[in-house]
């Protein structure tokens, strides 16, 4: 198959056409040229869009469906239709499925469900039994079987010794351990960020401390013990500090922020509206002007969705009962451009690949066509008719938007959105 992207403006900081408005043709999912005016071939598809910008083939490394054992939240046929059309060429899937992705054949069943989709799906393995932070899980085995890193969903690993083992065991065949980090104790039943807002709410409050004593520690063991350690879906300023010196020391640690917790505060909560529910809580605005600069520092690695469809009947409830979590694979592009620059925006999306082990080719003539097409212009409103998920769970509804995404390329698949 052949195919013929016209006038397309390359955003890839690596790419010797970086910023130059160029034609490529494709054949057979490799890039075969790269030009300014490519001729015609015949039965060629022509990829053309208004004010078309490329970029490499972006990655979330934080994304929930629910098959197997949550089908009426997502399916793996449906969430990676969504990602691609969101602009997404590989997901990391979180394990917190039913059964718990902690076995060989866990990975071997949600990789078989995903062959032949245009977007990848690369499955993280539980750290844990069940992911219920007591015994290590078969980790050596779904790494053979493709598993990419092994952590416990949105879990914190309160046995410190556990951890140990698992950075000093995953080292021999360089693994990636994942640890969320909020202190279970400190906590306790907290529903929403201790803070002016939660109280002026009656609404149970989670100090950042929780977060950041469990990162403190996490730190020191890796310190410790070596290896590489990524932290997703930091919340709070402090954690920002904490996470910069670790790097400073040397140590081999990353870590994610989530797209909400970089737009949204907890003044959100004013209404009791759950689609604002998620974990950690959203935090006040010093925190979330504070996780903006680290984005801009370098200091955080990468940007996530953390899309987690949740069923309406586990929404539409009292604040307290309600489970946490919004979908965001849909909004995810379009939000960012409100508060970051477009090569930002970009590289956070692109640079999880590499600390994930997973192929990352500049665009340039030879290399595999793994490709994201948007336009960074225009404003619009995100609405219920934009939400492809079966869950309709989005804390962004309402909110205005920049830009939009046009599809993606990859696995020598063409997929639109138009």
């Amino acid at each position: 198959m052949k195919i013929i992207i016209r006038s397309a403006k390359i955003i890839d900081s690596k790419s010797p056409f970086h910023n130059q408005t160029v034609d490529l043709l494709i054949s057979d999912g490799l890039i075969e040229k790269i030009g300014t005016s490519i001729l015609d071939i015949d039965d060629s598809i022509e990829v053309k869009f208004d004010n078309l910008h490329l970029s490499q083939g972006w990655f979330d490394s934080s994304v929930s469906l629910g098959e197997p054992g949550y089908e009426d939240r997502e399916t793996i046929a449906n969430g990676l239709n969504v990602a691609a059309k969101s602009g997404f060429t590989a997901i990391a899937l979180q394990p917190n499925s039913y059964p718990v992705i902690d076995n060989q054949s866990q990975v071997n069943f949600v990789k078989n469900k995903a062959n032949g989709f245009a977007t990848e799906l690369f499955p993280i393995g539980a750290l844990t039994k069940a992911s219920e932070g007591k015994d290590m899980a078969e980790l050596f085995d779904m790494k053979k079987s493709g598993a990419i890193a092994f952590g416990d969903y949105n879990k914190s690993i309160d046995n410190a010794n556990l951890l140990k083992i698992a950075l000093q065991y995953v080292q021999d065949f360089d693994g990636l351990v994942i640890t969320y980090a909020q202190d279970a104790n400190i906590k306790g039943n907290g529903v929403a960020n201790e803070g002016i807002v939660s109280t002026g709410l009656g609404l149970k409050g989670i100090p950042n401390l929780a977060e950041e004593l469990q990162i403190s520690r996490n730190l020191f063991l890796l310190e410790y013990t070596g290896g590489k350690l990524h932290i997703p879906t930091i919340s709070t300023a402090k954690t920002v500090e904490l996470i910069k010196e670790a790097k400073a020391k040397g140590l081999q640690v990353t870590c994610s922020v989530s797209v909400h917790h970089l737009l949204l505060t907890d003044e959100k909560l004013e209404g009791f509206d759950t689609r604002f529910k998620v974990t950690p809580p959203l935090r006040n605005e010093s925190d979330r002007t504070a996780l903006i600069n680290g984005v801009l520092d370098g200091t955080i690695d990468m940007i996530t969705s953390d899309h987690n469809p949740i069923d309406i009947e586990f929404k539409k409830m009292e604040f307290d009962m309600a489970k946490n979590g919004t979908i965001g694979l849909e909004s995810a592009f379009g939000a960012l451009l409100t508060v970051l620059p477009l090569e930002t925006v970009i590289e956070k999306l692109t640079l999880g690949k590499a600390i994930f082990g997973i192929e990352n080719n500049s665009i340039t003539e030879g290399s595999k066509a793994n490709f994201t097409f948007f336009n960074p212009e225009g404003k619009s409103t995100f609405t219920k008719a934009n939400i492809l998920s079966k869950s309709k769970n989005s804390a962004f509804l309402g909110t205005e938007i920049k830009g939009s995404v046009y599809g993606i390329l990859n696995q020598n698949q063409l997929v639109t959105s138009k």
